[in-house]
């Protein structure tokens, strides 16, 4: 068995080794721009993780690998334009760089690809692993929509927060660990339980996100600190805020963004005051504590020894122990 950092490596290498075509260029250097721009490669490392709990050979799903990776960096340079993000992991998002029409373009490329990638998995599991994919795809579209419609209302309940977070995070994090286990030769009991267990690990992921948001270290983070306060985005810890804070906190917690007799750095101080004085990132890191909890303990009721899963737990340890 490979390890981590290993495993880490082949995932690069893989990616590195598929040439794409050099014309037209720009629709093809973007998406070798987007792909060779790093990131955490979580999802095809959860794919391989999970392959690997039920084989010690997990050759067979290095393309399914792959093809969850680019059209996790698809919907990111489509997010990217519906966000007008300037920056994506601290260099110039694609549509920054080439403009917009081409970062669409070269998005709807990139989808297209990650369907190639995925015709290369076994043929046997490929109407399954097809079935699973898409379901994880339509799921992160649906996620990205509930929240633009967030955007324009005033108030999100808790429950509607998370199941958007679920669609939008955990559903691409679920479908490759079933895929993966699909690959690897697991029984539809262990493909659920996985499911679950990267569902709630989504979930503790994207709450830890909406945290670093406010809280983390901008240089560690490679964007600016505050992005989702000056967005007056409905994060976690903006739902949450508003449950607890008094008439005059919620109208500064909803109109501060808007306010142009003030600087950045004073919208964001506004807004996290009140958080400090609700307790908004303590309560905040005990849901993440909570849902992680359950994730590693949906570990304990596979069908294999608990050996076999221990590196994908080490991995999961480390995702909640990061600071960007």
């Amino acid at each position: 068995m490979q390890n981590n950092e290993r495993l880490l490596a082949a995932i690069e290498n893989f990616l590195a080794q598929r040439d794409l075509p050099s014309e037209p260029a720009r629709l093809y250097a973007p998406i070798g721009y987007s792909l060779a721009e790093g990131g955490k490669r979580l999802r095809p490392m959860l794919l391989l993780l999970a392959c690997g709990i039920f084989t010690d050979d997990t050759t067979a799903a290095m393309p399914a690998a792959a093809a969850v990776e680019v059209f996790h960096n698809f919907t990111l340079l489509h997010d990217d334009i519906m966000d007008n993000a300037a920056l994506r992991r601290g260099k110039p998002s694609v549509h920054a760089k080439w403009g917009r029409n081409v970062a669409i373009l070269s998005g709807d490329a990139m989808l297209i690809y990650a369907y190639r990638l995925l015709a290369e998995t076994p043929a046997a599991l490929l109407p399954r692993i097809m079935e699973t994919f898409n379901d994880m795809a339509i799921g992160v579209c649906e996620g990205q929509q509930y929240d633009m419609d967030f955007e324009e209302r005033e108030t999100v309940a808790i429950e509607e927060y998370m199941r958007m977070i679920e669609l939008k995070t955990s559903v691409l994090l679920g479908g490759a660990v079933t895929i993966g286990a699909l690959i690897g030769g697991a029984n539809d009991t262990d493909c659920r339980t996985l499911y679950r267990f990267a569902i709630e690990l989504g979930l503790a992921f994207q709450l830890q996100d909406d945290l670093l948001d406010s809280y983390g270290d901008e240089h560690t983070l490679g964007k600016p600190i505050g992005g989702d306060i000056l967005e007056g985005k409905k994060s976690y810890l903006m739902i949450t805020a508003l449950d607890r804070a008094s008439q005059q906190e919620r109208d500064i917690l909803c109109t501060v963004s808007r306010d142009p007799m003030l600087s950045d750095a004073e919208k964001i101080a506004a807004v996290k005051a009140i958080y400090d004085r609700y307790d908004i990132p303590r309560l905040t890191e005990q849901q993440i504590s909570l849902k992680f909890e359950r994730a590693l303990a949906l570990l304990d009721t596979l069908s294999v020894g608990r050996e076999r899963t221990e590196r994908l737990r080490a991995y999961a340890t480390s995702l909640m122990g990061r600071k960007k």
